[in-house]
């Protein structure tokens, strides 16, 4: 009997046999892109419904071990469409993948070491390639290529002077002392974008007056120095939901860039050679004189005017970029290099920007478990930005002009000028001085993956990486004893003025990174890892003045003046994450970061940075059944992110002194704090993303609640005990904003596509908490325009002075409630904004263009007032603003100067075509010797619609710093460009 059981098992076991054996096997295959015919390496192969998976190699193939059959496969990649393909059984599966029109299944960074598809986010991380950032026009740098093209962000350029300089502000105002711009990361590495000032100060005398402010003579910050010819994408995390992984550098928003890289094929040389047009964007003209008003201000009304304005900035001048590429990869090495020359001269003699940047990136695949990627990029550029801006003595280019009087005649007679009525000579300035910066820079980072265990259900395996970017800068200002107002001997006699900056930053991490895949559909993604950064940045800045003769050494100098001032930082720490999904239906993240920092007044202290996320793919359930919503996801997200207080606010300074013929210290009158700690925010935001007919027009809308605490503010102390105040975190702010995406596919043909984008976004903020009275700050005084920081109001309102004598006690009762003396009168922040952008696409023909619209938000524009109290203004014979009408604008403008900052107080709103560009391609075979030839004309600012009465209502006397960026002193004025492009590939 037992032996006739053990029969029948057998029988059942050699039965069975061939049914197990064909219900799990080996899938082999290859992934090739769509639009070349390359095979398409690092592409996602997943088991639909678990998180079982692998990827391809370099030549696109894959190999994935599968229990039973039928399954389904779902293959991905970044800028391709998702493709599901069911297989029955074991063997070899190819598929294609076509470019995609959507953006939903893009892979979007959602951890220090991880990513995940764009489908899953719970947060709005905006992402933006390489066609938006250079495909329609150059860009002059990488700052003004984002401008208009994602939602949540403020970005202004701080003038028009060639080199850039642009402030960025990421869901509105996230302190008030304390830097705002957001954290600028290229290939990993924490690139600085500094704004160091000139020190041309002692010239300008622009801190002398009601600003104290050393960031007024136009510098420019480093982010310029990025080529965005470089750049393969960019990922905006704009709140602190999304960068709470970047813990105490996060609170501005982190830009994330990578760099360009070889791809699979032949090897490809590309060259491209754009020569553009530069012009003003618009002159303001002359007053329309008459002989009376030239008799009153002491001119010969018989005297040829001269249009001194149209002299210095009504040029054309031609620019030129050159751009050479060649890459290639094979299953084991990808390489790219990339060399930029641009040559951009400036609307101003003797002022322009020329850079040039290689950029070298290799990967190198040693086996299946160890890999190494490395980026290199060197830049060098010079920068001539002339003398504008602020200036308490006459002496920048713009001030000397709103007093110069068109009847006098600045030409040099025998080479020298004469001083002119203004106080200077404006075409002597831009001829005798130098305002130059030059940059040696170096960023490169080097990334390595070593797979330490691997099997169907789970991955692990270690990243480390490390990054080092260090900067020389050189700047240098010549202003000679030639110069008109340097000729008398109580003059300061001519100034020379050197500085150099060394700024090194170094950071190092390691990360373990685990998947695990389950049977019942969810998987885990997991990282954990930890951190070391060092930052030094040591500033010189040497003044000579009584200069000997024409010469402009600084050993040729009567007095020399050092200052020095070294900032060093090393921050260190953790952090955690965990990605759960269930079936891409339900997707939540968990994670956590802690910094500790030696600015921090306890520098053993950590601070903790939490975030939390949950999605949900409706249409990923069985029982969604509504055919025209291709896709629905609810989201909400929360984190925290922070920001460093400054290396100073925990120590108490000391300022050298002369006493009695020797050197000595005595005490700064601000008293250290070590206490003091970094400022934080907390920010909930929720939202939904929805698409139409099969992803055709895909929606984002989000709404965000972004709380800033602990705001450092320097508060008053007792002056008994021999400080007058302290660095103290007493303040808390608030900022809410709505934001709306709908993407829209309209036409797909062949031969004709027409992609369109419509993106808009506002922000309101308020002070919520303040631990010390209202003050003032930003501005020059109450009497010009100024902010006030007050409880209960916005962080950006603008206030001034009355004359209360035009008021009625009901009148000034209702505006002026509190009694300070100040009347609101209006707001820096934008009312909204929105941008239009277009892709159309008609056989060899591409079409683009943008449109951005900024709707209200309010300038402090004190050129046109300077221009008022000289009498010169363009339209100071125009009426229309003084109340009673008896007055022109000019008179009326200069009449309530320094007491009623009303009339300059405009709204700095626009509608500006920033980009548009006609491409063709030529047919294919059209030579032998390239393999694509393209042929184009764009533009950038060619269409500017604003009432605001100067040159751009994008400016700021104070760089980025940005509370004070909205307030305008006789700047460089802005430029359109007209390029012409030719491009090649090889």
């Amino acid at each position: 009997m037992i032996k006739l059981l053990h029969c029948k098992m057998y029988l059942l076991i050699l039965f069975l046999f061939p049914i197990i054996s064909f219900s799990q096997g080996t899938i082999t295959g290859k992934v090739t892109d769509g639009t070349t015919g390359f095979p398409l390496g690092g592409a996602n192969v997943i088991i639909k419904g678990t998180s079982t998976g692998t990827t391809s190699d370099f030549d696109g193939n894959f190999s994935l071990n599968v229990d039973s059959f039928p399954v389904t496969l779902v293959f991905s990649s970044l800028g391709f469409e998702t493709l599901e393909q069911a297989v029955n059984a074991s063997g070899a599966v190819n598929v294609t993948l076509k470019e995609s029109a959507t953006s939903l299944e893009e892979v979007v960074i959602t951890g220090l070491a991880s990513s995940t598809k764009r489908s899953n986010l719970a947060n709005t991380v905006a992402s933006i390639s390489a066609g938006d950032l250079t495909g329609v026009t150059v860009q002059s740098e990488f700052g003004s290529s984002l401008t208009g093209k994602f939602t949540g962000a403020e970005i202004k350029a701080n003038s028009g002077a060639p080199g850039g300089g642009i402030s960025m502000r990421l869901r509105g105002v996230t302190s008030i002392f304390g830097n705002q711009q957001p954290l600028f990361i290229v290939d990993g590495v924490y690139v600085d974008n500094s704004s160091i000032g000139l020190g041309n100060n002692i010239v300008s005398e622009a801190s002398g007056g009601g600003n104290t402010s050393s960031t007024q003579d136009d510098a420019s910050n480093r982010i310029a120095d990025i080529d965005p010819e470089d750049i393969e994408s960019v990922e905006i995390l704009k709140g602190a939901s999304a960068a709470a992984i970047y813990g105490s550098r996060a609170a501005g928003g982190v830009v994330l860039i990578k760099t360009k890289r070889g791809k699979q094929g032949k090897p490809k040389v590309t060259f491209s050679q754009t020569v553009g047009l530069r012009s003003p964007t618009q002159l303001l003209g002359l007053r329309d004189w008459d002989a009376s008003e030239i008799t009153a201000l002491g001119g010969d009304p018989n005297a040829q005017l001269r249009d001194y304005e149209a002299e210095i900035f009504d040029h054309t001048r031609i620019s030129s970029t050159t751009r050479f590429t060649t890459s290639g990869a094979n299953d084991k090495t990808d390489y790219f290099f990339g060399i930029t020359s641009k040559n951009e001269p400036g609307l101003v003699d003797n002022t322009g920007y020329k850079k040039t940047s290689m950029r070298l990136n290799i990967g190198q695949k040693f086996n299946e478990w160890l890999d190494l990627y490395i980026t290199s990029n060197y830049i060098n550029s010079d920068a001539d930005r002339g003398f504008f801006n602020n200036g308490n003595a006459n002496r920048t280019i713009g001030y000397a002009l709103a007093f110069t009087y068109p009847w006098e005649d600045l030409s040099p007679v025998d080479g020298i000028y004469p001083a002119g009525g203004a106080g200077s000579n404006a075409l002597e300035t831009i001829a005798l001085t130098t305002n130059e910066e030059k940059v040696n820079r170096f960023i490169g980072s080097a990334t390595s993956n070593v797979r330490l265990f691997h099997t169907d259900s789970q991955n692990l395996k270690l990243v480390l990486q490390a990054g080092f970017d260090q900067f020389t800068l050189r700047t240098r200002s010549i202003f000679p004893q030639a110069l008109s107002y340097f000729r008398s001997p109580t003059s300061l006699r001519g100034v020379a003025i050197q500085g150099t900056t060394v700024n090194t930053n170094y950071q190092l991490s390691a990360f373990l990174v685990h998947d695990l895949s389950l049977d019942n559909g969810l998987s885990f993604s997991t990282q954990i890892g930890n951190f070391f950064q060092d930052f030094d940045r040591n500033t010189v800045v040497t003044v000579g003045t009584g200069l000997n003769g024409s010469q402009t050494n600084l050993d040729q100098s009567t007095n020399v003046s050092t200052d020095q001032n070294i900032i060093p930082q090393q921050d260190t720490g953790f952090f955690g994450q965990t990605e759960i999904n269930f079936k891409d239906r339900i997707i939540g993240t968990l994670g956590i970061r802690g910094d500790k920092s030696t600015n921090n007044g306890d520098s053993s202290k950590f601070y903790y940075y939490p975030k939390a996320n949950l999605a949900i793919n409706l249409h990923n359930f069985d029982f969604w059944n509504i055919d025209a919503l291709s896709s629905f996801k609810p989201r909400i997200a929360y984190g925290e992110a922070g920001s460093f207080s400054n290396f100073r606010d925990r120590f108490t300074v000391f300022d050298g002194q002369l006493i009695g013929g020797n050197s000595g210290l005595s005490q700064n009158l601000l008293l250290g704090n070590s206490d003091v700690g970094p400022e934080r925010q907390r920010e909930l935001e929720y939202g939904i993303d929805f698409g139409l007919f099969n992803s055709r027009i895909n929606v984002e809308f989000t709404v965000y609640n972004k709380k800033v605490e602990d705001v450092l503010l320097e508060v008053d102390y007792p002056t008994s005990s021999g400080f007058t105040t302290k660095i103290q975190n007493a303040a808390e702010l608030e900022n809410r904003g709505v934001e709306l995406g709908i993407n829209a596919n309209v036409i797909n043909k062949d031969d004709f596509t027409w992609d369109s984008s419509i993106k808009w976004w506002k922000n309101k903020s308020e002070v919520t908490r303040l631990d010390v009275p209202s003050f003032t700050e930003g501005g020059f005084a109450a009497s010009l325009g100024t902010f006030l920081i007050q409880e209960g109001k916005s962080v950006t309102q603008i206030v001034g002075t009355y004359d209360a004598s035009a008021y009625t006690a009901e009148e000034i009762a209702a505006r002026d409630p509190e009694g300070d003396g100040f009347f609101v009168y209006g707001n820096s922040e934008p009312d909204f904004q929105m941008s239009w952008s277009n892709q159309l696409s008609y056989k060899n023909f591409d079409l683009s263009f943008l449109w951005h619209w900024k709707k209200g938000g309010e300038n402090i524009n004190l050129t046109t007032l300077l221009y008022d109290l000289a009498g010169t203004t363009w339209d100071y014979d125009d009426v229309g603003l003084d109340p009673s009408g008896t007055l022109t604008n000019g008179a009326y403008r200069a009449s309530q100067a320094f007491a009623n900052p009303d009339p300059v107080i405009e709204d700095s709103g626009y509608l500006r075509l920033r980009e548009i560009g006609l491409y063709y391609t030529l047919p294919e075979g059209f030579t032998k010797y390239a393999s694509k030839i393209r042929l184009g004309i764009s533009g950038r600012n060619l269409i500017n619609i604003f009432d605001y009465n100067s040159y751009d209502p994008e400016v700021s006397n104070f760089g980025n710093n940005e509370l004070g960026n909205n307030v305008e002193v006789t700047p460089y004025p802005a430029s359109k460009f007209i390029n012409f492009h030719l491009n090649v590939n090889f």
